[in-house]
């Protein structure tokens, strides 16, 4: 998957915006995680809002994905007062595209969800980076660091 294009899908973001993504000119940023307003999934989002107050980063968007609603998403976004848009992907199609849904197991159980994981996109539209483990509380950091 690494520097091939990266798979295109249209959505409606969070902020209500069509989106055709990526984004062609600019480096996109897609992250992929679990569940709204769970510790990993908050200290994520709460490291992406920041970095991108104290170190925007010219030519970039970032999108978060995750299964669940666009009325959970809208919660999440208020509680933490994100400042970047998320996508809905209840139907799992987006994530499958990325290779991101699959079995997982927690406590000796198996079920079916979203590895976390972050894809750079440069602005080409190829996968330029794929961040495996993500560092949830440095997230930014880490995507600062490839972009720059």
């Amino acid at each position: 998957m690494l520097h091939s294009p990266a798979p295109k899908f249209q959505a409606i973001d969070s902020f209500g915006d069509k989106i055709d993504f990526p984004i062609l000119g600019k480096w996109n940023v897609l992250y992929f995680y679990p569940k709204d307003n769970t510790p990993g999934c908050t200290a994520q989002a709460c490291s992406t809002r920041d970095g991108l107050l104290s170190h925007p980063i010219e030519n970039m968007v970032i999108f978060g994905v995750s299964p669940d609603s666009m009325k959970s998403h809208a919660k999440f976004i208020e509680k933490f007062a994100l400042n970047f848009p998320l996508f809905s992907d209840e139907d799992h199609s987006i994530a499958q595209a990325y290779g991101v849904w699959g079995e997982k197991k927690f406590m000796g159980k198996t079920y079916m969800g979203v590895t976390r994981k972050t894809f750079l996109i440069d602005p080409a539209g190829k996968i330029a980076h794929i961040i495996d483990k993500v560092d949830t509380k440095n997230a930014f950091s880490q995507i600062n660091t490839l972009i720059k």
